[in-house]
């Protein structure tokens, strides 16, 4: 369940006087910086960011060199494409989101936006059926176990572990902040991130949930948070709206918008 607005991101304390709000970034290198970045753009300079992943990416030493022209790839995370290195070939790549799509244009690949979840990925490939070999390049957790979905659907589809997401420590500088008492704006991008943050986060500090998707909204234990504010679409783009949203005052965030 997701729970209703109690604090306002720009409310005041016990004395009347207004708390800065900070926005707390705990996403993987380098996507925090990225999204740091356009934050910035958007609020300005003078926003308060900071930046303390959660996780950490460690790219696994795998071999590709039988991927063929014909093969079709599959990807949920950017992350997965160092794996592809000096072997791309110009292969069809299904991607979830517009960043992962993007990303993997770059990279060399033909690749197609199949929506911001796992779930539209497969709907996508299930009404393509795309012919060759599919490989699906993940990391150690992922949210659905998208090659068994395909394969029982008759879509027989292989997967390789490229990366691994590990959990660390939250920096100094992000404790400090979660130990005092001004409010936090916190993105949450995952349910296991959700999950990582939540268990290393001590303190009173207010904590205004910016999540992209119910799911990981509903990993944020009742009374854990002032408010739960959820994405209009699971992108990093509706993030930057919400948070955007978030930091213009409290007209917006008053209203107890909690199911964006």
């Amino acid at each position: 369940m997701i729970h209703r607005q109690v604090t306002p991101v720009w409310g005041a304390n016990n004395s009347g006087q207004g708390m800065a709000t900070t926005i707390l970034i705990t996403r993987p290198e380098p996507a925090a910086s990225g999204f740091a970045e356009k934050l910035r753009n958007r609020l300005g300079g003078d926003a308060r960011i900071v930046i303390s992943p959660i996780l950490r990416i460690e790219h696994l030493p795998v071999s590709l060199d039988n991927i063929a022209a014909g093969d079709t790839l599959i990807l949920t995370s950017a992350q997965a494409l160092p794996a592809l290195t000096g072997k791309a070939k110009g292969q069809t790549c299904y991607c979830v989101g517009p960043a992962t799509t993007d990303a993997a244009k770059r990279a060399g690949l033909t690749a197609i936006d199949t929506g911001g979840t796992a779930e539209h990925l497969a709907r996508r490939l299930l009404a393509d059926r795309p012919s060759g070999n599919l490989l699906y390049l993940r990391g150690e957790h992922v949210a659905s176990d998208l090659a068994k979905i395909l394969s029982e659907a008759g879509i027989e589809t292989e997967e390789r572990v490229v990366y691994r997401q590990l959990p660390q420590a939250l920096d100094p500088t992000a404790l400090s902040l979660l130990e005092g008492r001004n409010p936090l704006v916190i993105p949450l991008f995952s349910p296991r991130s959700a999950r990582l943050f939540l268990e290393a986060a001590p303190g009173p500090a207010p904590l205004h949930i910016a999540a992209i998707s119910r799911n990981t909204a509903e990993t944020v234990p009742a009374g854990r948070a002032a408010s739960i504010h959820i994405a209009e679409t699971p992108t990093a783009e509706a993030m930057l709206d919400l948070i955007e949203d978030l930091a213009s005052g409290p007209n917006r965030v008053e209203s107890g918008n909690t199911a964006k």
